[in-house]
């Protein structure tokens, strides 16, 4: 396959290029750097430094190479960040995806896997074990802006075939610490958990402890990024062979709580990870875990990492390379 793929600076996107190498295929990569890092891209990937709004630079790369499929990472990704600047999320999430969709299809290349995330559901009525069918109601600007994004692709099911993929919570690091999450404000908990592993932070705050779960704190399904990673692989395959749209949630259908991660981290760095209490904050739902049945029959899905202490021992891993390096 020879894949187009935006975003590949950034934290999923670098572990499907490597996905993608390891596999003996081809990429080259969109990403205009604003918040992603070359370092995280290996050096003898074909790097374009471009917004994914640039009709005129992507048409001409598009005119030069031939294309399988796109690859859809590029895009903002901070829940919170969202309800404060929502202008920001549909600008970048929804009008530029679908300036580069168009892009793309006026030059040919109609295959489309898109990074979506279960911030889509809100807060669904079968909590604990949400299917792609489930009624979409975001909670936030971020949820939202993914939601048109995906809309647009549906309703050009005539243009365009695509995958929509639901991440659910991405954790983790490459087993080689050859890449992983680098971010100065950090929003995921797991990162911000090895950030306290490692010294970098004090503590970290658990947003609400009066949730109706058995702790009181939210509850999330924890994905390994490198088996998200090999998903796209697997989705690649299946939308060019099968040739059929379809929409998949990404997880493990298994859910932690917010405690049960701190425990878990406590358990692996001696009680290391210093928590406080702090409000629920705005757009955060309840629990969300996935149904996987569904992305189970369609294609070969098989996690490699689905424990949550490999998940762990992985980040805290890679948060102690980046510290040692003073990142």
């Amino acid at each position: 396959m020879n894949i187009l793929l935006t975003g590949g600076a950034g934290y999923i996107g670098s572990h499907v290029i490597l996905a993608i190498l390891e596999n003996g295929h081809n990429v080259t990569v969109i990403d205009d750097l604003s918040t992603g890092h070359q370092k995280l891209i290996p050096s003898k990937i074909k790097l374009i430094n471009c917004n994914i709004n640039n009709k005129e630079k992507l048409s001409n790369i598009l005119k030069l190479e031939k294309f399988d499929v796109l690859m859809h990472f590029a895009g903002s990704i901070k829940v919170e960040e969202s309800v404060n600047n929502p202008e920001k999320y549909f600008f970048n999430n929804t009008n530029n995806s679908i300036a580069l969709f168009e892009t793309c299809y006026e030059n040919g290349l109609r295959n489309i896997i898109f990074s979506s995330t279960a911030a889509v559901y809100g807060n669904p009525s079968n909590q604990k074990s949400i299917v792609e069918e489930e009624i979409l109601k975001p909670l936030n600007p971020y949820g939202e802006s993914k939601l048109k994004t995906e809309n647009f692709l549906i309703n050009n099911q005539d243009k365009f075939k695509y995958t929509i993929l639901r991440y659910f919570n991405v954790a983790g690091a490459d087993q080689k610490l050859r890449t992983g999450l680098i971010s100065k404000e950090p929003t995921h908990l797991i990162k911000i958990l090895s950030e306290v592993a490692v010294g970098k932070k004090e503590k970290i705050f658990i947003f609400g402890n009066d949730y109706n779960t058995k702790d009181g704190t939210a509850i999330r399904d924890y994905i390994h990024v490198s088996d998200l990673a090999n998903i796209h692989l697997e989705v690649a395959k299946y939308l060019l062979t099968i040739k059929e749209s379809n929409i998949f949630n990404c997880g493990y259908g298994r859910g932690y709580s917010v405690k049960e991660v701190i425990d878990e981290g406590n358990k692996l760095t001696g009680n290391k990870i210093r928590f406080e209490y702090a409000n629920r904050r705005i757009g955060d739902a309840e629990e969300l875990v996935s149904n996987i049945e569904k992305i189970s029959k369609h294609i070969n899905y098989k996690p490699k990492f689905n424990n949550l202490s490999l998940i762990l021992e992985s980040s805290i891993s890679w948060e102690k390379k980046l510290y040692e390096q003073n990142l």
